[in-house]
């Protein structure tokens, strides 16, 4: 069995689910993937199913009912991963913006060089973004730097979502204490592993926005972030995380 898993949440990717998986099994390195779908009515999960005849022993699936939130399927995926004694759990998008290829470099991160968290940076060198509006680099850009004033954290990419957790942290995390469930989530789950005194470092990637199915991202899950960072400093500060 591999020590790796790949957790990927999905709602309506029906365009890009088959070809993920397929991209994830390609690889050298033998991962397994979680796929965790949030009851998409484009019909996601039945083309999962239709992978697992070829894939029994590598491809898992958690259909949930509606859509319950990014965090909220990490958190069924961490849990999951952990009753499973995956000793590497990552977070992936389906739609290709993370390229499968970097698994293998944040995996080495983390069982070559001693991570705890390997983190895909789209900023440890320069800006490494590709096809987003430049509105969007931007406020992707300063809401890191917003993050680093307000926590103190020294993550130059403070919300991204391509990872590599140790076992380790996600069994010391309290999962039952994590609260947010959109963008903030991604800012939480570092913050908390920092608090802990874990070992995070930054692997540099090159993101690309999806080419195919529709992002999933809004104004109010900014305002979630924006909101959380504050929450979250003010929790440290009394002890609370």
């Amino acid at each position: 069995m591999s020590d790796s898993v790949v957790i990927i949440p999905t709602y309506n990717e029906k365009e890009n689910a088959e070809n993920i998986i397929r991209a994830v099994f390609g690889l050298e390195k033998d991962f397994s993937v979680l796929v965790i779908d949030d009851g998409s009515p484009d019909g996601t999960a039945t083309i999962v199913k239709e992978l697992q005849k070829e894939f029994p022993d590598r491809l898992f699936l958690l259909e949930r009912k509606g859509k319950l939130g990014l965090g909220t399927a990490y958190i069924t995926g961490f849990r999951w991963a952990l009753e499973h004694n995956f000793e590497f759990m990552f977070e992936m998008d389906a739609d290709f913006s993370h390229d499968p290829n970097d698994l293998l470099r944040l995996y080495h991160a983390c069982h070559d060089e001693g991570a705890d968290l390997a983190i895909g940076s789209r900023y440890i060198n320069g800006v490494n973004v590709v096809n987003w509006p430049m509105g969007r680099v931007l406020m992707s850009y300063f809401a890191s730097v917003y993050v680093r004033f307000i926590t103190r954290m020294k993550i130059m990419d403070a919300t991204a979502g391509f990872k590599c957790y140790r076992k380790t942290v996600l069994q010391e995390i309290d999962l039952d204490k994590v609260k947010f469930k959109g963008y903030a989530f991604q800012i939480e789950m570092k913050f908390r592993t920092w608090k802990k005194g874990f070992n995070i470092t930054e692997v540099p990637i090159i993101f690309r926005d999806r080419t195919e199915g529709n992002s999933k991202m809004s104004g109010g899950i900014f305002k979630e972030a924006f909101i959380g960072v504050i929450q979250l400093r003010i929790a440290s500060i009394f002890g609370k995380i």
